[in-house]
């Protein structure tokens, strides 16, 4: 960095300012706009994950971010969130919450007005009451429908394994049944993109801020109670502002196990490029789960930026957006997937 340093001062550029960048995963324009819109007006890079992740909360993104979208077994919507500030190394998370549209605001509110990282369940949803946020139902007639549907195909697909009576062939309740040792694959529920659109955002402030969020419903027809990578500091999300913000979207479960976001902030403070680090960062789940699907996004101190996904059989690439002073207004990117 000492190089970049050098060329700042023999140009005259203030070194206490970059140029500010948004980026997140899929193709959810109005979360780059909003996250942007926000640093024009003043806001900080914490500021500007919120109101990226809040506006997609608000517009349902693919019916698998907020309100309405991706029911559990039992019908309900259940929203998963996490902010983290660059600079403080401060974490704001919440999972598994109920009853509450503004996932991305409650995780914030856990970071600035507790002493914790995670809430979870009931307990975080009374938290948020308790914080000002408004008890709703977050059931629509889609995430009803979807529901229903579900339940008529006999619970195809699910995620359960060795259980009684049999999870491929009908509906539960379930019990334990003898471990039959069988690789269960997930290429069932890899079908569909849009049950992993995960809204995963990395943003730069001009200060050299750098902050990281995620907002996400989870997984169609999920266990009651599952928490994917989207709230897991150093899976869904990481940012330092010494080196550089991730996201990841994807199959959460495997995700959170591998740590790509953290990782691939690592590998940009070892000097590698943004494209790089998010390769490197999956390379290793790829090995060990090659029908998993996921992606990870990346952004350098300098405002470089990359992203990487893996390959499956119905998934060679992946689509994500980036705002920045040299556009005018968010361009969608493509990147092929390893």
């Amino acid at each position: 960095m000492a190089w970049l340093f050098l060329v700042y001062v023999l140009l005259g550029v203030p070194v206490d300012s970059v140029d500010p960048l948004v980026i997140n995963t899929w193709s959810f324009r109005s979360a780059s706009e909003a996250a942007w819109k926000t640093l024009q007006d003043g806001g900080t890079a914490v500021d500007a994950v919120e109101e990226g992740c809040g506006q997609c909360e608000k517009d349902q993104c693919d019916f698998t971010v907020g309100y309405g979208g991706s029911p559990d077994e039992r019908g309900e919507t259940t929203l998963d969130a996490m902010i983290m500030n660059g600079d403080t190394m401060e974490v704001g998370a919440v999972a598994d919450l109920r009853r509450i549209k503004n996932a991305i605001g409650v995780a914030r509110a856990v970071m600035e007005h507790t002493m914790h990282t995670l809430l979870v369940g009931e307990s975080a949803s009374i938290f948020a009451e308790n914080m000002g946020f408004h008890n709703e139902d977050l059931t629509t007639n889609h995430s009803m429908s979807v529901y229903l549907k579900w339940m008529i195909n006999n619970c195809q697909p699910n995620f359960w394994k060795d259980v009684t009576p049999d999870a491929t062939k009908m509906c539960g309740p379930y019990k334990p049944s003898k471990p039959s040792h069988q690789k269960w694959s997930m290429l069932q529920h890899l079908t569909d993109v849009h049950n992993h659109d995960t809204v995963g955002m990395v943003v730069i402030h001009k200060s050299g801020q750098i902050a990281a969020g995620t907002s996400t419903n989870g997984l169609n027809h999920k266990v009651s109670g599952r928490v994917g990578d989207s709230p897991i500091v150093g899976a869904g999300a990481y940012a330092d502002s010494t080196a550089g913000g991730a996201a990841a979207t994807g199959d959460g479960d495997i995700i959170m196990r591998f740590l790509p976001s953290f990782r691939a902030v690592e590998y940009m403070r070892m000097g590698e490029d943004p494209t790089v680090a998010c390769q490197k960062s999956i390379s290793r789940m790829k090995k060990f789960y090659p029908e998993y699907f996921g992606a990870v996004i990346c952004a350098n101190t300098t405002g470089s930026y990359g992203a990487a996904c893996t390959k499956t059989a119905n998934l060679h690439q992946f689509n994500f957006m980036v705002y920045s002073a040299s556009e005018h207004g968010p361009v969608e990117k493509v990147v092929d997937c390893l």
